[in-house]
């Protein structure tokens, strides 16, 4: 399995998260050049050599019309220009306010996503930038009490910070992970002054994003997880823990300008894992009002709504009734909708949750040309097993065809592959 693995001991921004993915392709100057190509007006990516604590990789730079945003006074670990906070770290720790080099326009979620719907990406692609944006402006409105469509960003809308979320997710497209992975984040410590007063780290926008998601603080003076990079963490890592038993090919390094006693980097691991656990829930409710058909249009409904597999038992309940078991298993991601569905298709007044986890073979689907025509074939793999087998649909279809029994045409089929 196509594992990335996100190492966030110095926290994590926009800029470094960029830097660390690009040093995992085989042609960085490639996909480079294509990123300059996309249309955001006025900027120009560039990524360049940098050496932290005898480590070398690589710091991306964004320019905007020529211009690159100052961080020399920041008490910023990292590059983000995504950050909503103005904010200075001076040699013992006091803060003050400042202004940028050149000035940022301010932009609301509308132009934010006019400003992405030009580019020329993948709509998948757009989805992605836009999703990111959607949960910062929902951390915005919590913190600030005010609807998402009253949200004025600062930084967050300019256009190098467009520039720093688009990247993280063409370079994300480009990798097609099947899994990414992260340490616990490292928010850093302290206080920062920003527009609003003095205010905690991680930020309250930061801190909203990042719920939920395992974070420590304390070893480092400063805010080293900025809004955008909690963000793109919430929005691509499906599990946040210690690194997995994993063969890694290929290590990035993202680089923040500060300097520390500890390398200011993002490391990024690109390999192959064989732990085939795989995460789920599993949702159960009792049923004893329900006719069969409701039950079975309940299933149907609940697969819609993401469930992996849907089952039900036969059981008594009180009262001496005969009543059914439902049980739904899905990821810990699709939780809400299934659960939505669950309330709405059925009669049940509650659900039970068991977390769980699930052991599962590779699959894969692929096309045979067979003497019967084209057949679709399920491979599976993993923990010294090899299975293949034709597709159900497949084979009903050729035994009405051509008048055959299933048996039969499993067998006609099966000397073909």
């Amino acid at each position: 399995m196509k594992t990335l693995y996100l190492e966030c001991s110095m926290g994590a921004a926009g800029d470094m998260l960029t830097a660390a993915l690009l040093e995992l392709l085989p042609d960085p100057a490639g996909f480079l050049e294509r990123l300059n190509s996309i249309g955001l007006p006025g900027v120009k990516y560039y990524a360049e050599p940098m050496e932290k604590c005898g480590i070398h990789g690589t710091h991306m730079r964004v320019t905007v019309d020529g211009v690159e945003e100052s961080i020399d006074c920041q008490d910023h670990t990292h590059e983000d220009h995504a950050h909503h906070h103005h904010h200075e770290n001076h040699e013992h720790g006091e803060e003050d306010y400042h202004h940028h080099d050149h000035p940022h326009s301010h932009h609301d979620l509308h132009e934010v996503e006019h400003i992405v719907s030009c580019l020329d990406i993948p709509e998948q692609i757009r989805a992605d930038v836009m999703a990111v944006y959607r949960l910062i402006a929902e951390a915005e409105s919590h913190v600030h009490g005010r609807a998402v469509e009253e949200i004025h960003f600062h930084e967050v809308g300019a256009m190098d910070a467009v520039a720093d979320v688009t990247a993280v997710c063409l370079l994300l497209h480009e990798l097609s992970p099947d899994r990414i992975m992260a340490s616990p984040v490292h928010v850093g410590s302290g206080q920062v002054r920003c527009a609003h007063g003095v205010l905690p780290v991680p930020a309250p926008a930061a801190a909203y994003l990042l719920r939920d998601i395992p974070t420590y603080g304390g070893e480092v003076r400063g805010e080293l997880c900025t809004p955008t990079g909690a963000a793109l963490l919430r929005r691509f890592v499906q599990d946040f823990g210690p690194q997995p038993a994993m063969r890694v090919h290929k290590v990035g390094y993202g680089c923040g300008k500060k300097d520390f006693d500890r390398a200011n980097c993002v490391r990024a691991m690109w390999g192959e894992t064989e732990d085939d656990r795989d995460r789920a829930v599993e949702l159960r409710c009792n049923l004893d009002d329900m006719t069969p058909e409701a039950v079975g249009f309940a299933m149907e409904e609940l697969f819609s709504a993401g469930a992996l597999d849907v089952f039900t038992t036969p059981i008594g309940m009180k009262k001496n009734r005969p009543g059914i078991l439902l049980t739904c298993l899905c990821r810990e991601t699709e939780r809400e909708p299934v659960l939505a569905a669950l309330f709405r298709h059925t009669a049940t007044l509650g659900v039970r949750e068991f977390p769980c986890v699930r052991y599962v073979l590779d699959r894969e689907t692929r096309t045979v040309d067979t003497s019967c025509g084209p057949v679709h074939v399920k491979r599976s793999t993993g923990w010294g097993v090899i299975r293949e087998k034709a597709e159900y649909e497949d084979l009903a279809r050729i035994a009405r065809e051509r008048g055959l029994s299933l048996a039969e045409t499993v067998e006609l089929v099966r000397r073909d592959l």
